[in-house]
């Protein structure tokens, strides 16, 4: 419908503008400051950042009541990811948030979210110009798993200081005798990561085939 339709595309533009304040930010820091910028830059756009990602929630949402027509597994796997990442990983500990890995992984999930918000945007209104459709579905085949690499290296950083403050290890009393080790669980979602990042890979190669095969661009020129 057409306020459905308005709704998503007022999504997709709060999330384009906040997308591209933290890239042209981050850009411009390190235009500026050099490699000075990147230790930095957890502090300096790390609320925005956040606030874009817990927006992003509601992607789920618009799947599961139909006004998205995305596949629900492959999003939910690729939003909980940055959600755990971003919040439990780097936010709860102070000492990885100067890493460069931080930048390196903002960098990354901009780059595509820029260019993801921008192509639903115009194709919200109907508009939709090849070399955009080939960028979006494409730039994401190599860089995805980039940023799952460096998911995987932020939360091996951060698996010594779990370790030495035992944050969120949880020892229970007495009759239960049970204690949960949290650097163990991220050691087993490490796997998990993985397992889930080959998945969404092939559901990538296949969004890809289904937008930019030859029938579907003719359909969209015309």
């Amino acid at each position: 419908s057409f306020t459905m339709n308005t709704y998503l595309f007022v999504y997709d533009l709060m999330q384009f503008c906040g997308h591209s304040w933290i890239f042209t930010n981050m850009i411009i820091r390190f235009m500026s400051f050099g490699k000075d910028s990147l230790a930095d830059t957890f502090y300096s756009i790390g609320l925005v950042m956040r606030l874009c990602q817990l927006l992003s929630i509601l992607e789920i949402l618009h799947i599961l009541i139909g006004i998205d027509k995305s596949r629900l597994f492959p999003r939910f796997l690729q939003i909980t990811e940055r959600i755990i990442v971003l919040f439990v990983v780097i936010n709860s500990q102070e000492e990885v948030q100067g890493k460069y890995i931080v930048c390196v992984l903002f960098f990354l999930w901009n780059l595509l979210d820029v260019v993801r918000y921008t192509y639903n945007m115009l194709s919200r209104t109907g508009i939709y110009y090849l070399p955009l459709t080939w960028l979006n579905f494409s730039l994401c085949i190599p860089l995805y798993p980039l940023s799952v690499l460096a998911k995987a290296f932020a939360i091996c950083v951060s698996l010594p200081y779990f370790e030495s403050f035992g944050t969120y290890s949880i020892k229970l009393p007495f009759p239960f005798a049970f204690s949960i080790y949290f650097p163990y669980v991220l050691k087993v979602y490490l796997l998990v990561l993985f397992i889930g990042m080959c998945f969404i890979i092939q559901n990538l190669f296949s969004e890809r085939k289904a937008h930019l095969g030859t029938g579907n661009i003719k359909k969209k020129r015309s």
